[in-house]
């Protein structure tokens, strides 16, 4: 079912196709989101400090908590943006997947070798570059994790890596001429409706690790959803395929798996074996975005559903105080 996402729904809406609070794998017979249970998961995201949970299922709003037109730092959810911008790109023959790096003239600070020069664009989009190098806009605890520069080859070896990522961005940028963000307002904000975005709030971080710099996104849980709502409809939005269907497969497809157990297509998290997070099951062919400091926008076409939750992670010590990925597990459990 195609739908468009009604701004200011009630809380609570009597859908047509929704989820059993104790067997998550069957539907409810009574065709109803269940205030009381809705109670107790309203309880739980006030106990962790939650900042907004927005969820849409069948495309309605059913839950619409906390700060949901605020626009907070996606973090990582970011990566998933930029995979619609490219869907595009390359729909438009702007961007080659199987163009190399060297083909594309993607250096560094410090110069990349001829091995890792033969990374391609779908490399990068898998996070299976073997480009090694340090990125902007990374932890550096996360820098002991990487392997040593041409331990792997391209497309041996799976690590999540900024500067595959990053790279993505100065490529997207190199081969269509635009902006990321201005290109984001023009391809995804006007056409979806978001109702927040606000394109001066969004700015492309640098540094002195490399010449590629952070696209960092700034958006609300509301306009998450329906970026959400997007792939979920497979690329389809009011009748228009604004992303093509194909492309929207091939990006959730499971390409690698994390040590976590969770697998990853291209710049999308994909569930394996029931995994996204952790302490909940979700049905094969859900995929998610995640954000350091409790993001997660999480995507369960099984059950027509769309779950965002924020955290307010512009405060001091953010990450000491945001939900683990436990409790965001259980919270996302609580609403199954």
């Amino acid at each position: 079912m195609l739908v468009t996402i009604e701004p200011n729904l009630a809380r609570l809406y009597h859908s047509q196709s929704t989820l059993s609070i104790e067997n998550q794998n069957l539907p409810m017979t009574d065709n109803t989101w269940r205030p009381e249970k809705l109670q107790s998961t309203k309880h739980y995201f006030n106990e962790l400090g939650s900042s907004a949970l927005f969820v849409l299922s069948n495309g309605k709003a059913v839950i619409n908590w906390g700060q949901t037109d605020r626009n907070f730092n996606c973090h990582s959810i970011r990566k998933s943006l930029l995979n619609a911008l490219i869907g595009i790109a390359v729909e438009q023959g702007q961007i080659d997947l199987n163009a190399t790096l060297a083909q594309l003239a993607i250096d560094d600070k410090e110069p990349l070798s001829e091995q890792e020069k033969q990374a391609t664009v779908i490399s990068l989009l898998k996070s299976r570059s073997g480009v090694y190098h340090w990125a902007n806009y990374q932890p550096k605890a996360d820098r002991k994790h990487l392997p040593k520069r041409e331990s792997y080859g391209p497309d041996q070896h799976f690590v999540y890596n900024n500067w595959d990522f990053n790279a993505l961005g100065t490529i997207y940028t190199q081969c269509t001429g635009l902006d990321i963000f201005e290109a984001f307002q023009q391809q995804m904000a006007v056409p979806l409706q978001m109702e927040d975005f606000v394109l001066e709030e969004n700015r492309s971080i640098g540094g002195p690790d490399s010449i590629h710099p952070a696209y960092v996104f700034r958006l609300s849980a509301r306009d998450l959803a329906k970026l959400g709502q997007l792939y979920l409809q497979r690329g389809q939005w009011n009748g228009k395929q604004i992303l093509s269907e194909a492309w929207v497969a091939e990006s959730l497809h499971p390409y690698s798996k994390s040590p976590d157990g969770r697998s990853y297509g291209y710049l999308w998290w994909v569930a394996s074996g029931g995994v996204l997070l952790p302490n909940v099951t979700v049905p094969d062919g859900s995929f998610a975005a995640y954000g350091v400091g409790g993001h997660f926008m999480i995507v369960i076409p099984e059950y027509e559903l769309v779950v965002v939750h924020r955290f307010d992670s512009d405060q001091e010590n953010y990450q000491k105080l945001a939900p683990s990925p436990f409790q965001q597990g259980t919270l996302l459990n609580l609403i199954l």
